[in-house]
């Protein structure tokens, strides 16, 4: 049906508490919903192809037709990280959620840790990451011991200043704790957060690098390779399925660079999937309670929707939607545990369809497999819904 598609994931851009949130202590989290009744949003192209169509939202107006399909997705997988929601859309619905040690990691686990790499370990436990190399980062460069810390997702998180530990150091050690986290202790990710600056002015530097768990054999980017159909990953889309069956991959810094990227990915490649994650709303806005710039960066990206629509040939598809929610406005920092957005669009796409409430986030997965000719192990296609 479409000789390419381009998926674009807005990285913790949810659309209402799903009914298990209370599980989660995220009850009344609505990421879109909660910034729409703060802040008002300028959602112009995002509102033109549905996105206030698949529920009111403050300030919005739906469209009378709107030139996309729209539809939200539940994540049938529990939890709610980056990881679970990404490997839902590609198949993979997790039947136990990945660990979390919201009390640190086990002593005797760190001691063994630290033994491996050389060096002591400062913090081990659950903390903004900003907060905590804030308070932690001039102990780490007095002492030269890695800032360890997790969040309300299965993380393990490893923070250092880049002139204390430089990169490639602070990367084996990234990679010794993947190697070691294995059994009750296998989170989803262990990630590098190197930083940079002074005390009282520390800030985090774009070179996070993150080693997730290997999914599963049979998830979408294996099916679509074995069937010759090229992956494209823009941004942190490698490190998400550990850079597998990916034909190309390019790292970003930022919405803006991805975006770049993306459009750039277009003009290049001639056919297959393009899959891109925009952090920003995520890891600058979501997890520091940052209302106005969430909503400023929702903003950039409906501003530049057009350049990415103008890029599409007479037979590409554009799909839209998120991972999980991070709402900015209530008293957590994490990651909420709500529906997200979808939205589908292109020449060849059938506009104004009502997409419903979909069972998983594996349904947006399952119809970029049927559009190329393979089948997944979860998820319900909806590519004759948009057939034009």
């Amino acid at each position: 049906m479409f000789r390419r598609v381009i998926w674009i994931v807005l990285d913790s851009v949810g659309i209402g508490e799903m009914p298990d949130a209370g599980l989660y202590g995220d009850c009344g989290s609505d990421t879109l919903g909660n910034i729409a009744r703060q802040r008002k949003l300028e959602l112009p192209n995002l509102c033109r192809l549905g996105l206030a169509n698949i529920k009111p939202l403050d300030g919005l107006r739906a469209a009378q037709r709107p030139a996309g399909a729209y539809g939200r997705c539940a994540l049938a997988s529990p939890g709610k990280d980056t990881t679970t929601g990404h490997w839902e859309m590609a198949g993979i619905i997790l039947e136990n959620p990945f660990p979390l040690f919201p009390d640190g990691f086990p002593r005797e686990f760190l001691a063994r840790f630290e033994a491996r790499i050389g060096r002591g370990a400062l913090g081990n436990c659950a903390a903004s990451g900003t907060e905590i190399i804030e308070r932690l980062g001039a102990e780490h460069a007095r002492t030269g011991s890695p800032i360890i810390y997790t969040s309300a997702d299965s993380v393990f998180q490893i923070a250092a200043h880049e002139e204390v530990i430089p990169l490639a150091e602070l990367y084996r050690i990234c990679e010794t704790a993947r190697e070691m986290l294995r059994g009750p202790l296998e989170v989803a990710r262990v990630i590098a957060r190197p930083f940079v600056g002074t005390p009282g002015s520390f800030r985090r530097t774009t070179n996070r690098r993150d080693y997730a768990v290997p999914p599963p054999d049979g998830m979408l980017f294996d099916r679509l390779a074995a069937r010759g159909v090229p992956v494209y990953g823009v941004g942190k889309i490698g490190d998400i399925f550990c850079h597998r069956s990916l034909a190309a991959e390019v790292k970003t810094k930022g919405n803006q660079d991805g975006i770049n990227q993306t459009i750039a990915t277009v003009r290049e490649r001639a056919g297959g999937l393009i899959f891109t994650n925009l952090v920003d709303c995520d890891s600058l806005y979501g997890h520091r309670n940052d209302v106005e710039g969430y909503a400023a960066a929702l903003e950039h990206f409906d501003r530049r929707l057009p350049e990415i629509e103008r890029a599409l040939a007479d037979d590409d598809l554009l799909l839209i939607t998120a991972d999980h929610g991070c709402d900015p406005t209530t008293p957590s920092t994490d990651h909420s545990r709500e529906y997200v957005p979808l939205l589908a669009a292109g020449p060849r796409a059938r506009p104004a369809v009502a997409l419903g409430t979909r069972g998983s986030l594996a349904d947006v997965g399952q119809t970029v497999a049927e559009n190329f000719g393979v089948q997944i192990a979860a998820g319900t296609s909806f590519l004759e819904e948009i057939r034009a």
